[in-house]
């Protein structure tokens, strides 16, 4: 849907009226004048929760024409990875360092060491804390989640408008329900869904889209000579399932004939478009999803998918949003967009464990006006309706919270093995789509490209893009900062993605144990702390079926030494638990 007036009045309205700095962009005590309109716009559009063949582009059933637009006129790298969690991904994206470099190691709970701490430290930079050293507005739609501060009253010192961003309306917390979300805020203080759309349907996807369009409106409204840097950061599609009737309808039928036949085509139009290699095969259906044949309850469990889809879809709306905003403005050309997931697709079994029942339907006391949301699955609606879970429920209203659940996640992963949590292939791989008109070659347009890179990476194109200096202090305790540890992708824009690949001594990963490190094409990689160590050739194997470990013992050895050396220079080590507290 179209950002309604009564939408964007109310929204304005209240941002005016309560944060008059907010009004206009401003650039922060070390920023330079306005520049000449030379630098670019970068806007980084992040999914939540989004298997690698989700979308069009990477082989994916689900209707997404703007993405498709993005990636044809754009670039496609197939090997790109995120940390396979939400928390710490959006700490990596953020400061260009490992997780536990950042203190979010794991969730948002402090473990006891300084890896693990649930807060994004100040030891770390933003990119729009640098980017605004170089004179760049800064913005901010949608999820923050990377402090574990997140009670109104509470500390505010490492929420979006204490880290960077000039204006910021979203959440603070992580997942929750699409129509009434936990710790919605604008700017610095919590709010209400109808303080943003008034009577109208609040629906999260479309509030992140409608106000990140805005932005880029109110922005040239008002400083069109000045580079912007924009984050929309989606819950979608993270449970609950929560969608739209009319997005759903549009998926009536589209997935009855189950998820193996699923992989199979999305497998098959990945091989087309030269995403994957003939020679991997695809990794088996996992054990623990029934053959579809065998599968009971199938209108719940299609019901499930269809709501997934709609929720991909309703991205990509918002999305075309996006770049209407941008056409309608002249800004297209000049802005760098990156559109990614934070992790593969999720199997966990939220809302319908195998020996959960149906919650029947009830009416409890509706919430007060105003009142804020501040649980992370309510339990009733806001006119009173009782929260259900349980198998057999049909997700997409605002009183259901379901998964999609395993069977769908191995499809959504297609064709690699394992899910979110997991440093797999399934868990890792992020779709990463290039849109920069004025700034990748033309000749480039719809290419892939298999550069391995990396969440670290981001960072330090911003800073090479905006001409920008990364600070070695930062914040007024003047913090040492950490130094940056990924490799700016403009090489490969500019058809030279060799250059990166040279530079590059090896990529890491960590999560509650999971453990990784790829060198070339050689990854090593284990499951939890004590998980015997596979080696896999990814030129020759990226679906990580033939374990080459007994056969290659030295190169495991060395592998896993330099992993070790990663793990205790970058906090990941010693583990939480061990009683080796910093």
């Amino acid at each position: 849907m179209k950002p309604s007036p009564l939408f964007t009045a109310l929204l304005f309205t209240f941002i005016l009226s309560h944060f008059p700095s907010a009004a206009q962009p401003h650039l922060g005590q070390a920023a330079s004048a306005s520049p000449a309109r030379t630098l670019p716009n970068v806007i980084v559009i992040m999914c939540d929760d989004m298997g690698w063949s989700d979308i069009a582009p990477y082989g994916g059933e689900i209707d997404t024409p703007n993405l498709d637009r993005l990636a044809q006129n754009g670039l496609r790298f197939t090997q790109f990875y995120n940390t396979g969690r939400c928390c710490p991904t959006r700490a990596s994206l953020l400061t260009g360092l490992y997780p536990h470099q950042a203190g979010i190691g794991h969730m948002m709970n402090d473990k006891g060491h300084d890896g693990y701490r649930g807060d994004l430290n100040r030891t770390s930079v933003t990119i729009p804390e640098v980017l605004k050293t170089a004179g760049y507005a800064t913005y901010l739609s949608g999820k923050w989640h990377v402090t574990k501060h997140i009670n109104p009253e509470g500390p505010k010192h490492n929420w979006p408008r204490q880290r960077g961003f000039d204006r910021f309306m979203g959440t603070i917390h992580g997942a929750g329900s699409f129509f009434d979300p936990n710790s919605l805020t604008l700017d610095n203080t919590q709010v209400p869904p109808s303080a943003i759309v008034g009577e109208e349907i609040f629906y999260y996807t479309d509030v992140i889209n409608d106000f990140a369009a805005d932005c880029i409106r109110d922005h040239h409204d008002t400083a069109p000579d000045q580079p912007f840097f924009l984050y929309v950061a989606h819950t979608a599609p993270h449970w609950p399932m929560h969608a739209l009737p009319e997005d759903i309808a549009k998926y009536k039928g589209k997935y009855d004939k189950g998820w193996d036949a699923m992989r199979k085509a999305r497998h098959k139009r990945q091989l087309e478009m030269g995403l994957v290699d003939p020679k991997w095969p695809v990794s088996p259906r996992d054990k623990k999803a029934p053959a579809w044949k065998d599968v009971e309850l199938k209108k719940w469990q299609i019901a499930r998918m269809e709501v997934f889809a709609a929720m991909v879809d309703n991205v990509d709306q918002g999305i075309g949003r996006i770049l209407d905003a941008l056409d309608d403005t002249g800004q297209l050309e000049d802005t760098l967009i990156l559109f990614l997931a934070d992790n593969g697709g999720c199997a966990e079994t939220y809302g319908a464990k195998p020996d959960s029942k149906p919650t029947p339907p009830e009416q409890l006391e509706p919430m007060a006006p105003g009142e804020l949301q501040t649980e992370m699955t309510p339990h009733k609606t806001r006119d009173g309706k009782i929260v259900r879970t349980g198998i057999g429920v049909i997700p997409g209203p605002a009183d259901t919270a379901l998964g999609y659940g395993l069977g769908w996640a191995n499809a959504s992963n297609t064709p690699f093995r394992e899910y979110k949590h997991w440093v797999h292939e399934g868990g890792i791989a992020s779709p990463l789509i290039a849109h920069w008109p004025n700034g990748i070659d033309a000749e480039r347009n719809g290419q892939l490209d298999d550069t391995p890179a990396h969440l670290i990476d981001i960072m330090a194109t911003c800073v090479d893009l905006a001409d920008a200096t990364y600070p070695r202090v930062f914040h007024e305790e003047k913090n040492k900062i950490q130094p940056m540890e990924g490799l700016s992708l403009a090489p490969a824009f500019q058809s030279q993605p060799q250059e990166i690949t040279d530079q590059r001594e090896a990529l890491y990963w960590e999560h509650e144990g999971n453990r990784a490190i790829r060198i070339g094409d050689m990854k090593l990689v284990a499951k939890g702390r004590n998980g015997p160590w596979e080696l896999y050739d990814l030129a020759k194997d990226r679906t990580e079926l033939n374990n080459l470990a007994e056969k290659m013992p030295e190169k495991v050895e060395q592998m896993a030494a330099q992993w070790t050396d990663y793990a205790t220079r970058t906090n990941v080590l010693p583990w939480p638990g061990t009683g080796k507290k910093k």
